[in-house]
């Protein structure tokens, strides 16, 4: 066997092995799930990889890059095993039924582009390791139940176009980190409206769409 075979022989299985790991930590989330609607009968843990399931994409190494599942009808928790799916970009969970907090773990997703839990029951805190993924645009977190302060460190998020915070139990005042966002990075929509924060929120850039600050207590 030539080096090159050899070494071309060496990605492919690792490429199966990550896949296979990789549909392990989606089978172990769906066992965690409710899944009244049957959307994820295909994930079969005896198929080669996550590849050929519904709602699941791949990339051409057959690893995770987008899960889809919004507005699916599931119910129950997010584990933090999700955390390593190394090369997810599009985490898309919205218009569901998710409890328990958001996984602190998803803050190791560094190719995340988009993170959509909106219209869900999640509590707790805003993770602060969600200002490590310096890839994400989209943040869209509201319409759920968490609590506690903003974190700081979402002012790490320069690629941040869309911020949506609205309509949870947030309380203390939108970090100054965060605000400066407005003016040094792609923000384009800040949404904080409804929530329990104190102090406001302006901007005359006109490249920011839509900036929405709680009523001033």
């Amino acid at each position: 066997m030539s080096a090159q075979t050899g070494a071309a022989l060496l990605l492919a299985l690792a490429a199966i092995a990550s896949s296979n790991t990789e549909g392990d930590i989606l089978y172990a989330q769906r066992q965690a799930w409710n899944d009244p609607n049957g959307v994820l009968q295909s994930w079969d843990p005896t198929l080669a990889n996550p590849c050929y399931w519904f709602h699941v994409s791949c990339n051409n190494e057959n690893s995770v890059v987008r899960v889809d599942l919004g507005n699916a009808g599931i119910s129950g928790p997010l584990i933090p095993e999700l955390g390593q799916l190394k090369s997810l970009r599009y985490l898309e969970l919205y218009e569901n039924k998710m409890s328990g907090p958001i996984p602190s773990t998803l803050g190791n997703l560094r190719r995340l582009i988009s993170l959509d839990l909106y219209s869900n029951h999640l509590t707790g805190a805003i993770p602060a390791s969600l200002g490590n993924i310096a890839s994400l645009r989209f943040l869209r977190i509201h319409r759920n139940k968490l609590a506690g302060g903003i974190p700081a460190s979402l002012g790490r998020l320069t690629k941040i176009v869309r911020l949506e915070l609205q309509e949870n139990l947030l309380t203390g005042t939108v970090p100054l980190e965060v605000l400066s966002l407005v003016l040094v990075g792609d923000l384009t929509k800040l949404d904080v409206a409804q929530n329990n924060l104190t102090g406001t929120v302006r901007s005359s850039k006109q490249r920011v769409a839509t900036v929405i600050q709680d009523t001033l207590k």
